[in-house]
């Protein structure tokens, strides 16, 4: 985004398709692509990498 940004890009936003694991219902709790886990026996969530890359980012972008 900063590169786009630097270009001159006029970027107004990013939306992340999903903030917590969810269900797929053709493919059930799998793919992983929240920036939260969530354990789908415990319900234990667990911030994953791109959770906190997403969090510094927003934070520098202030």
């Amino acid at each position: 985004m900063r590169k786009a940004l630097r270009a001159g890009v006029d970027l107004r936003g990013y939306m992340h398709w999903s903030l917590v694991d969810n269900f797929e219902w053709a493919e059930g709790f799998w793919p992983k692509f929240g920036l939260v886990e969530i354990d789908p026996e415990t319900f234990d969530r667990k911030i994953r990498k791109s959770g906190y890359h997403y969090r510094d980012l927003i934070n520098q972008e202030r």
